[in-house]
């Protein structure tokens, strides 16, 4: 019983686990933002590497209102250049990445304020020093509780004044931290901070669509008014890539699955381990009990009624080892959430899976044993000492 319970607890412990791995990295990824497809500029291959995305700057701030003009099913745009740099309040610093993006960043990417307000149209189009914070800045640069909107930083040299404070977003599914970041308004960037390097080009472009169901649809005129802007020919390679969150979702979801079923596939051994101790103990049984056996036989029992008794026995030991397991495997799991931290998601399809796997490996691995005791000759059983 005791392989049994062994699987069957490490079954339900990985199958919780896995899905609650995967439902906090959807919720990382949907954390990005609502209806939003991000499109990255190209990549550069040299000597037979190729680099990531936002290598080779294709992208341009024409780019992103043409798409904002011409798209039906696009809501709204924005667009980003990102630099790290050294960032100054008073005697502390610290280093973080300067996004210079638009007024309409905070919205497509769903990011609320804690303190403060966004960047503002005006702000953008007259090249201000103004800067709103990630909390992660906040809290590495200032004391907490300390009112930081309208205090000055500076960023290369140049004084800054917050506007602003954003609540927390947590790290992406990659790892980043979304919250170690400040933003600036792109004129701002492309003047003061980056200099003549990236003259109207962006490293990345947000898009969010008019509803979920025109993501599909927003993605597909993008990518037909990129290729017109590009002069791309047909059948030639882009050189920029435009990705939905539910693809983001689909490949997180694909390589959690793959983890799960991996992680449970070693658990289940146990469960094949303890399955095969059950044949064993019940041939012993089976020896041990052979004039037992033809004593009932002798007295009327039928091959059937021999075959159900070990049948049931083999049975009752599985499904006990089974829900002793499943109580073993759901408290397992939450102490595990508890203490690592984790997501656990205990399901009602993962302990009728464990009980009726249980109950299979009874029947699967008693089986044998219970036709041969239903086969033994009476008349031998009964001379068996």
């Amino acid at each position: 019983m005791l392989g049994i319970i062994i699987g069957i607890g490490s079954v339900i412990v990985m199958i919780s686990v896995g899905r609650g791995a995967n439902a906090s990295i959807q919720d990382q990824i949907h954390s990005l933002g609502a209806n939003m497809l991000m499109i990255f500029s190209g990549t550069v291959k040299s000597g037979g590497v190729q680099s990531g995305y936002g290598t080779k700057p294709t992208l341009t701030i024409g780019d992103a209102q043409a798409i904002a003009r011409d798209c039906p099913a696009v809501l709204r745009v924005s667009h980003a250049t990102i630099q790290p740099e050294q960032i100054v309040a008073g005697k502390k610093n610290w280093g973080a990445r300067v996004y210079g993006t638009t007024d309409s960043y905070a919205v497509v990417r769903d990011w609320p304020l804690s303190s403060g307000e966004f960047l503002n149209d005006q702000q953008v189009r007259s090249a201000a020093n103004v800067v709103v914070l990630g909390s992660a800045v906040h809290e590495n640069l200032f004391e907490p509780g300390e009112e930081v909107v309208g205090q000055t930083i500076r960023i290369k040299n140049a004084p800054f004044r917050i506007v602003g404070v954003l609540q927390p977003k947590g790290r992406t599914p990659s790892g980043q931290d979304q919250d170690d970041a400040v933003f600036i308004p792109h004129t701002t960037m492309e003047r003061k901070i980056a200099g003549q390097r990236l003259p109207g080009l962006v490293h990345f472009i947000l898009v969010s669509a008019q509803t979920g169901e025109l993501v599909a649809q927003a993605k597909r005129e993008a990518e037909e008014l990129l290729r017109q802007r590009h002069r791309i020919a047909p059948g030639a390679e882009d050189d920029f890539t435009v990705r939905t969150l539910d693809e983001f979702a689909d490949m997180a979801g694909k390589t959690t699955d793959i983890m799960t079923y991996l992680l449970t596939a070693v658990a289940a051994i146990s469960l094949l381990v303890g399955g095969i101790g059950i044949m064993n103990i019940m041939l012993v049984s089976v020896t041990e009990r052979t004039r037992e056996i033809g004593i009932r036989m002798a007295l009327g029992a039928r091959e059937g009624d021999v075959l159900i008794q070990f049948l049931v026995e083999a049975m009752v030991i599985s499904i006990a080892g089974g829900i002793i397991g499943t109580l073993l495997g759901i408290t397992a799991a939450k102490v595990i959430a508890q203490l690592a931290g984790w997501l656990a998601i205990i399901s009602i399809d993962s302990i009728l899976m464990a009980t009726i796997f249980s109950a299979m490996v009874g029947i699967f691995f008693g089986f044998y044993p219970a036709r041969k005791a239903a086969g033994l000759d009476p008349i031998q059983a009964l001379r068996h000492e």
